[in-house]
Order: C-alpha cells, then structure tokens, then sequence
C-alpha cells in the first residue's frame, strides 16, 4: 500500500480490524469495499487481486471420532494448493478452499482415500448456476458437437458438459446474461429441424440425501448380518446350556476335549469377526498408520483378543485330552453385534440433527404461473414452467394459498403473505405494490403480481441454506476440548486395560484374594482377560467428538427456522457471554424508511430548486435519510405537475461518512448533510440555521441541510419511526445483564430523543465509520464482550470488529457478510434470541460434555472389576460393548433436544408503550 500523505494512526488502526474479518476466503465484494473505504480517506491501494480461490464440499466416509475427522483435515492441508479445510464430525463433510491452478477435486478425494477414508464429491464452486437437461437427439456425434458448440458460442454460459450416451447436459451460466429458458432456447434453434433435439428439465439426485440413505442401509444391513451369526453363538453359549437335557449334545466330545459347541460356535463367530467386523481391521489399520487412534483400534484389539485366545482354546481342546478352558465367541460376536446396533441408531439419529435444514430446502414450490406480457404491459397470457426455469425480471401470478416462488417485489395487488417457515413469526404480513417477498412463502387472501429479483441459487432461501451448511461444518472453540482429549484417549484405554488385567491376573497367580471370586469355567487368566477387554470396549470416544458438533448442528437449523442465521460455532459460543450491545439508529433501531415531514429555505432559491439538487446529489448514496430525500423531491414533482421525473447526473461525487455527501451539479458545488460537514466544509451556519436545526433535533427529527456553493440555502426535516419492539428488546436485554447502546453518525441531539424513546443511556452520535470500530475496541478494551447491530455498508467495520457482528436482514450485502449473525425478519427481537439461543446450546454441549466424561470415568472402573470384589458386579465384554454404543447414541439424542427451544421473547406478550401515540 502507498499513500499520498503519511499514513494517520486511524489507517493503523483500521488495517489492524481489516485483519480481524478479512482471509484468502472472504468475499470479493468485501474485499471491494475495503478498497474504496481507504482510497476514500486519500490513500492509493495498489497490489490489490483478486485471488482464484474455489470451493468444494466433500462427503467423507468411515470417520467414527474426532480423531479421524483430524486425520482427514492433516491429509488435505497437506496437499499443493489447499488454502483451508473443515472437517465436520457430525455432518461426515469437509469443505475445502482451494487454488484451482495447483489442485482439483480429484486429487483432494484421493488425499482423503490416502488417509484411508471414502469421499464422494458433494458440490464444488461454479454449481451456484448449475442448469441440467435432458436432451433428447444427441446420441449421435455430430448432433452432440452441434449443441455443445452452439451452447459454448451463447452468451452468458460459462462451461457445458455433455454425456451423449445418457443424453444430458449440463451447463454452468452467468444468470446476468442468460437465463435456463433461453440455453433451453438455444439447443432447440441449433437443429437443422424443428423438433430434432427435445429439451426437458431432469433432477438429479441429491448426493447428500442418497449418501444418508445409503449410509442407513449400509448400517442396517450389517447389523442384522451381524445378528444372524450372532444369535446361534448366543444359543449355544447362553441359552441351550441353561436348559438340559435341550443343551447336553453341544457338550458332546468329537476329539479329545474339543466339544461340538466349541466347534459351533467358531464357525458361526468367524464371519461376525473377519467379514462383518472387517471394517474395524480397516479403519484401525488407516488409523495407525497415520500415527493416531480411534474407536476402531479399541474394538479390533478387544474383539481379537477374545476371539484369538478362544481359537486358542479350542486347538488346545483339540490336542489335548486333560487341557480344560473357557472360551469367548459370544463376547466377539455380540460386542460387534452390539456396536454396530449402536452405530445403526447414530447413523438415524444424526440425520435428524439436520431435518430443519432439510425442511427449509424443501420449501420453494415446483413450478410457478408465468405471466407473459404482449412487449407493453398488457399480459396476454398465463403459462406454468418449473421454478428452475424463472429468469430475473420475470412476472408471476401468485394466486391465495399458493407459496411464492423466488424473491420479488410485488407490482400489483395486496395481499397477506405467512412468511413463518422463513422466520418463524406466525402473524400474516401484509404486501402491497412495492414491497419485497420471499420465496417459500405461503400467499394469503389476495392475488398479487411479483418480479423476480433472485432466481436460483440467489434466493434468500438458497443463501440461507447454504450459510447454515456453512455454520454446521465450523468448529466451535469449544470443541478443542475434545480434540485435546482425543489425542491422549485411545492410549491411555490401552494402558488401563492392560493395568486392569495385570491387576486381576498376577494377584490371582498369587493367590492374593479368594478362589470364589473366579466363576465357574474360568480360571485367573481368563476372568483377567474378560476384565481387560471390557475396559477396552466401555470407553467411547466417539460420544465426545460428538457433544459439540451434533449440538451445533441442530441449534444453527433451529435458528434458521426462527429467521436466525447463525454462521458458524464460534459465533454461537460467543453469543451468550455478550456484556454491551452497540445499536446503530437508522434501519436498526428505527424502521429504516425515514421520510421528510417538514422543509425550509434560507435562500431566494425555490424549493424545488434546492430539492432537485439535493435529490442528484443523494442519487448516489444507499444511506436511507438519501432515499427519503430522493422520494420527496419525486413526489414534488408529482405534486406540482414538473415534467422533470429523471435525476440530474452528479459528478465528482464524494461520500463524507458519518456527515453526508457532496457533489457538483450543473456546474455547482452542493454539499447534503449534517451540520457537521458544513462546518468541515466551512460553509457559515447562521441563527437562524442553527436555532431551526436545534429546534428539528428535539423533536427527534434529522436536519438536513443544502449547500449550494457555499451558502445553505435549505433544510430538511427527516423522520424515521422507531421499531415498535426496540423499548421491550432493550428493557428485556437489560433484565439479562446487557447493557445497550447507541451508536450513530446522526446529531447529538436526534440521537439523544431516539435513545431516551427506547431506555438507551449510553449514545454515541455523530460517529464515522472507522469511530464505530474504535468505540467497538474501547469496549473490548474494558474485558466487555461486545456485540454490535447494524444493516449498512457503514457498519460493516464496526460488524467485523465486535466479537459478535448481527446484521439486519434487510441491510446491505456487505454488512451482512462482515456479520457473525443475520436477523432475516430484520426484527430485534432476534437480538435476544440468538443470544438465548447461544446460551441453550452451550449448556447442552456442557451437558454432553458431562455425560460423555461422567460415563468414561465411570463406566472404566466398572469395566476393570473396581466394584467386583464388593458386590460382585462384573461388566462382561459384550455388555461394554452395549454401554459404549448407548453413549453415543444419547449424546446425539441428547442434543436432538434442541429442537424443542422457544424464544425467549415475543413481541405478542408485551404492549409498547410507544402504541398508545408517543411514536416519533
């Protein structure tokens, strides 16, 4: 970076927040606005590029704790290229950044496959605008070349893939410049006849979905495998003797002292142990090899050990006429008989952690009514297409009870709108002309004509999806505690079993406690042994490399079907020891759609005059106090009958944030904003300016004021009602232990009304962009754990820098993507949710945290005799094996009981005072 000036401590401290948000994989969009925010304080930003980063979502097979999920993040890190990757336990994902010039998705599934675990490729970057038809007619090879060649000349299309055995193509698109009708469009006018190639829509299968499916019934199938072998070791070890004389021919001697039992039951044990169990032989032998442990090393060496002592047993009983010994097929088959029951019900339970995202990716209807117009604005006729087949700009017919297709703005009509599966707020929404909606949605009582605005990947729905696929792949900080442990567990169980059986064994060589004490059949070594091999069984690592991702998991699809977007676990864990909340005013606080309410001149120039300058200079603002000034000079417009409905362009337009704007128009300097900017401009404020602004502040009112090449020459009275929650929010957030405040570029005075209005204290005013960050690091500086609330480009500093950003819902991209949180329904109550929201799903992760410990410090004891000689409970192997496949599943079911939270706060339980007429 080079300036033009020496670079001021403010530049240091903003590089210092730009640090904070800013990585390889953020946006280029914010990356953007970082650039103009400095090149805006008069700094050149050169060596600025774009870096060709590529992302791919990987499903991964065969991980069973936290240690393999690691094993998988080593081995992708390591490859040439790899720039991130997120490994998700729970969610058996990864999702990896990647540089598309050094690397491919190929080679990360074939790192993956090195390590020893499956992967399939779920989706990669360009399938954002992804369009996949069947076309019938290309199985030929010049037909295929025709289509692919035509598709590749279109504009707007980006890459095209084409199987002419299956008949399908696919083709990636820029949905600026095209749209699926006119690709579809395309391959039909590229026959040499009408009708050669027939075009149709095809779906193709969810790979997550099938994946899930295929994983039930892979898990399923070896289970009752498993079961079928099982059951005839457990007949003849368990049952049959037990019931003479039904049992007296398994005791029957073929030679020496080998029994027709023994022999029975080896037969039906090995395939449990090699076939079914070979799994364990796999994921342990990956495991080692990468230098760690897992779940799979301890089951292979307790179901070896007492599988091969027993093999032992029976050759010794084959050879031996006076040799006489226990053997323990049972303990093999029913140990992985019952890990495997345990894994089924993992596996069942798992996919229910994400049924609310589920849920919300099945909301958008199938096909939408198309309305098509005749080149004017007279429709001529109604047509029903698949929703993949909408374009932007496109006009739908939305009859009652029908749901909204895509994101648009209503053009004609009124109606109701339920928009409760999007933000879970059950009251009706009423739309008119103008006003957004959201696809998914479910249409009331009226008729309403809507425009797309986002088609495909770019509805709200899709991004919601997509953010909380993003939340539920991230670590919470949390869970370092689990990776901590798991390093150390798999060996330290290795070292107790082998103290446990060293423990029972040479004491009982010894003779040091009473022979009573070994059951019937067994001696010394053999009662060590089954002690030893539970201790290996009972402990469970999987239940905690699940406590906080599965947790995780269901809170973030809970909140998004509450209209809480939370992105990521460090988020959520960070949520719920917020101290301060720093509001911004406008479009957070207030409704966001100010209007002018009162005019005044100070100059011979008329109003309209003043008006029209002042609406071409905030022509180019998004700020909303621009919008209203824009609108009401329009609307004088309307009033007096001027036929001037076009803006007059601006040039040399400068944004001042936190003051206002300044351009040159028709040849004069004006200058719209505050008084602070006129001063900094040394524009002369007079009495009777100063007295009017004064007097427009106390009624919690904007003053903005006009500068025409150097005199002011009006003033406009802005007033933007205040959220009829922000009172109850504020009061309920302060009954929390949260202290609010305000913070603003606003007037002293105006913010000081607003704030008194809503039981704020603390207010800010008058604060730039950068100030808000610094106000945001003055808290943090306090040991405070800061939030801030905001919704526009001018808070996307202040968003980035606090511990938790929130951005309304309705406010800008750029300050949504600085966010930690999104509120869709742009409701504070929200605030309180995800702050509620954060504080549940951390006690239960705690909670699993306590459980999944709690039963390995327990259960290892049991497992090892410690209450044997007391009570003489003994926990035999195939009963750990029981215990250690019932902690995880309870874990998982455990944090499945997130699904039944309830917000703290609803708007419906309290009366604002503001109702009764104090509003602004």
């Amino acid at each position: 970076m080079g300036a033009k000036k020496n670079l001021s401590p403010n530049i240091d401290k903003l590089l210092d927040w730009f640090k904070i948000f800013y990585n390889a994989a953020s946006t280029s969009s914010l990356a953007k606005m970082i650039k103009e925010v400095i090149e805006d304080m008069g700094y050149h930003v050169y060596e600025f590029q774009d870096q060709n980063i590529s992302v791919c979502c990987l499903r991964i097979k065969g991980m069973a704790c936290t240690s393999c999920s690691e094993s998988v993040e080593r081995s992708l890190l390591v490859v040439d290229g790899v720039k991130k990757a997120v490994v998700g336990l729970a969610l058996e994902e990864a999702k990896v950044h990647f540089d598309p010039d050094l690397t491919n998705p190929d080679r990360l599934i074939e790192a993956i496959e090195d390590a020893g675990f499956g992967a399939t490729l779920i989706s990669s970057g360009n399938d954002a605008n992804k369009l996949y038809l069947k076309v019938e007619g290309i199985h030929l090879e010049n037909n295929s070349v025709l289509v692919q060649s035509s598709l590749e000349a279109a504009k707007g299309v980006n890459h095209v893939e084409l199987d002419a055995l299956k008949q399908k193509v696919t083709v990636t698109y820029d949905p600026d410049l095209t749209g699926p009708r006119s690709i579809m469009q395309c391959i039909e006018d590229a026959g040499h006849s009408p009708g050669l190639f027939r075009v149709s829509l095809y779906s193709p299968p969810k790979p997550r979905e099938m994946e899930r499916q295929h994983q039930v019934r892979v898990s399923r199938n070896q289970f009752l495998w498993s079961c079928l072998f099982s059951f005839p070791v457990f007949v003849f070890s368990m049952v049959l003797p037990m019931l003479p004389p039904y049992g007296d021919w398994l005791n029957r001697k073929i030679l020496n002292n080998l029994t027709i039992g023994m022999l029975l039951r080896w037969f039906f044990c090995s395939p449990v142990q090699f076939v079914i169990g070979w799994r364990f032989y796999l994921g342990s032998y990956h495991a080692l090899r990468q230098g760690s442990s897992n779940m799979d090393v301890l089951v292979a060496m307790g179901t070896n050990t007492a599988y091969f002592y027993s093999v032992y047993v029976v050759l010794k009983s084959l050879t031996s006429k006076s040799f006489e010994g226990q053997e323990f097929f049972e303990t093999s088959t029913m140990l992985i008989s019952f890990i495997l029951l345990g894994k089924y019900l993992e596996v069942i339970a798992k996919g229910k952690t994400s049924a609310a995202l589920a849920n919300l990716a099945d909301l958008a209807p199938a096909t939408a009514s198309l309305v098509i117009f005749d080149g004017g604005d007279n429709a001529i006729a109604e047509t029903e297409i698949s929703t993949q087949l909408l374009h932007r700009n496109d006009v739908i017919k939305i009859i009652p009870g029908a749901k909204v297709p895509v994101d648009g703005i209503v053009i004609s009509g009124q109606s109701y709108v339920n928009e409760s599966m999007m933000t879970g707020e059950a009251r009706p929404i009423v739309k008119g002309v103008g006003d957004k909606v959201i696809g998914g949605t479910v249409n009331g009582n009226g008729c309403i004509l809507v425009k797309a605005t986002h088609v495909g990947s770019e509805t709200a729905l899709c991004q919601m999806v997509q953010l909380v696929e993003a939340a539920q792949l991230s670590k919470a900080p949390v869970q370092k505690l689990a990776d901590k442990i798991s390093r150390f567990f798999v060996p330290a169980v290795i070292v107790v079993a082998l103290l446990a059986w060293l423990g029972w064994f040479i004491p009982g060589v010894a003779h040091l406690y009473p022979r009573t004490w070994i059951p019937d059949g067994m001696d010394e070594f053999e009662l060590a042994l089954q002690f030893g091999i539970s201790v290996l069984v009972v402990a469970c690592p999987c239940a905690l490399g699940l406590a906080t991702p599965t947790a995780v998991m269901v809170a973030t699809g809970k909140g998004a079907s509450q209209g809480v977007l939370i992105k990521g676990g460090s988020a959520l864990e960070k949520a719920h020891k917020v101290k301060a909340i720093l509001f911004d005013k406008t479009g957070t606080l207030t409704v966001g759609k100010p209007t002018v309410v009162q005019s005044m001149l100070f100059s011979s120039s008329s109003l309209q005059e003043v008006c029209d300058l002042a609406a071409a200079a905030e022509a180019n603002s998004e700020h909303p106090i621009s919008k209203a000034v824009v609108e009401y000079t329009m609307k004088l417009h309307s009033k007096y009958g001027s036929s001037n409905e076009h803006v007059i362009d601006a040039k040399d337009f400068k944004v001042h944030p936190g003051a206002g704007v300044g351009a040159i128009i028709c040849g004069k300097a004006v200058l719209v904003g505050n008084k602070k900017l006129m001063l900094a401009s040394n524009v002369l404020v007079s009495r009777e300016v100063d007295e009017y602004v004064a007097e427009t502040e106390n009624l919690a009112r904007t003053c903005v004021l006009v500068a025409i090449d150097g005199e002011i020459s009006g003033a406009l009275a802005v007033s933007d009602p205040l959220k009829p929650e922000a009172a109850q929010v504020v009061s309920f957030l302060a009954s929390m232990d949260i202290k609010s405040i305000m913070i603003t570029g606003d007037n002293q005075a105006t913010a000081t009304a607003i704030a008194r209005e809503v039981g704020i204290d603390t207010v800010f005013a008058e604060t730039d962009p950068v100030g808000k960050a610094e106000r945001i690091k003055d808290f943090q500086g306090k040991g405070l754990i800061v939030a801030m609330v905001g919704d526009g480009i001018n808070d996307s500093l202040a968003l980035a820098a606090a511990d938790v950003g929130m951005a309304i819902g309705a406010g800008t991209d750029v300050a949504i993507e600085a966010a930690d949180v999104v509120l869709m329904k742009s409701n504070l109550e929200d605030v309180v949710t995800a702050i509620d929201l954060s504080g549940k799903t951390i006690s239960r992760i705690r909670m699993n945290y306590v459980w999944a410990l709690g039963y390995n410090i327990l259960a290892m004891p049991v497992a090892a005799g410690a209450l044997y000689p007391f009570t003489g409970i003994r926990l035999p192997p195939w009963l750990a094996g029981a215990c250690m496949a019932v902690s995880s599943v309870s874990v998982v079911c455990s944090s499945l009981l997130l699904q039944s939270y309830k917000k703290p706060l609803r708007l419906e339980n309290y009366r604002n005072p503001m109702e009764n007429g104090n509003s602004v």
